[in-house]
């Protein structure tokens, strides 16, 4: 009868201090995903790609070519153009109406925001009480996001016109006089502020409200059983864990308030005497408010309009990046 001969198990390896270790199984390669589903994979990111290329990059290209050449009506068509590098951006610099322009969009922006943000977030908090009709309510204060900005501006003009607008008729009732609310160069871009103001409220609103019910109930109920009133509650609770939704909420309204211009040309068409002319305006007015439009000028503020937006939108990535990394 034959044995097989009992080989001994290979001993365990050993670490330089003598102990023994366990062999580590080899790392296998990434397993590669199967070819069809790439295919799939290219073929959602296909319409999305071709999308942005067509409505976003080739425009923005564009708008940088005009920028930074000599263009007139016929070589627009004829594309000859010559190249003048900065000479458009200079031109804007030197012009007299940059200074005003430049300060009416900064009071513009920041003006609607600061009063967009407040009352949004009031009205959010106010309805986050989910009283009785709340809903109803809410939904009615989206009647001015929801209307197109042409109604909604000229709404406002009907509104704010010095003879026959009920602004002026509510004010005559309580024995105030009439205010040139669109004539005057005093009060004209305080009218298409307050027009703007009404109409970016409702966005606010929907957003911050959102961001109120992700906020725990527990957390209010421990903050009144500690004694703290609402004052206390909203500011040591709801306003810290509101922050990131904030920021967006800000971020988005920047964006959109930068580049407001149906508003403020149905109303004021950026007058008087440029009294309520923002880039925006500016911009349309150099490229097709005259006879002999100045496309490349009129390009060149559109591109600082992106610049500025670009650069909050940067801040605002830096800021986030900041705030996960602690």
């Amino acid at each position: 009868m034959n044995r097989t001969a009992h080989l001994p198990d290979r001993p365990p390896a050993l670490d330089r201090n003598g102990s023994a270790t366990a062999k580590l199984p080899a790392r296998t390669a990434p397993r590669r995903r199967p070819r069809s589903q790439q295919w799939a994979a290219w073929a959602f990111l296909t319409p999305v790609t071709l999308y942005l290329v067509l409505f976003y990059a080739y425009p923005l290209y564009r708008n940088l070519d005009l920028s930074l050449r000599h263009y007139t009506v016929r070589s627009f068509v004829q594309g000859d153009a010559p190249f003048t590098g900065l000479a458009n951006y200079r031109t804007v610099f030197d012009d007299p109406t940059f200074g005003p322009a430049l300060i009416h969009t900064v009071v513009f922006t920041a003006v609607c925001l600061f009063f967009q943000y407040v009352i949004g977030l009031a009205l959010a908090v106010f309805f986050n009480q989910h009283f009785r009709l709340s809903a109803t309510l809410r939904a009615l204060f989206l009647v001015p996001w929801l209307l197109p900005l042409i109604v909604s501006a000229s709404t406002w003009s009907w509104m704010l016109n010095s003879d026959s607008g009920v602004v002026n008729a509510a004010l005559h009732i309580v024995g105030i006089g009439p205010v040139n609310w669109l004539t005057s160069p005093s009060w004209s871009l305080t009218s298409v502020i307050i027009a703007n103001i009404w109409i970016g409220v409702p966005f606010n609103l929907v957003v911050l409200h959102s961001g109120l019910q992700s906020i725990p109930a527990s957390l209010y109920e421990a903050a009144a059983l500690d004694g703290a009133g609402a004052w206390r509650r909203f500011w040591h609770i709801t306003f810290p864990l509101l922050r990131p939704v904030s920021a967006i909420t800000l971020l988005l309204g920047l964006v959109y308030t930068l580049k407001v211009f149906d508003i403020i040309w149905i109303m004021t068409k950026g007058g008087p005497a440029d009294s309520s002319t923002t880039f925006a305006t500016w911009s349309y007015q150099l490229g097709f408010g005259n006879l002999l439009p100045a496309f490349g000028p009129g390009a060149a503020v559109g591109n600082l309009l992106v610049l500025a937006a670009l650069v909050f939108g940067l801040v605002y990535l830096r800021v986030q990046r900041k705030q996960y990394a602690s």
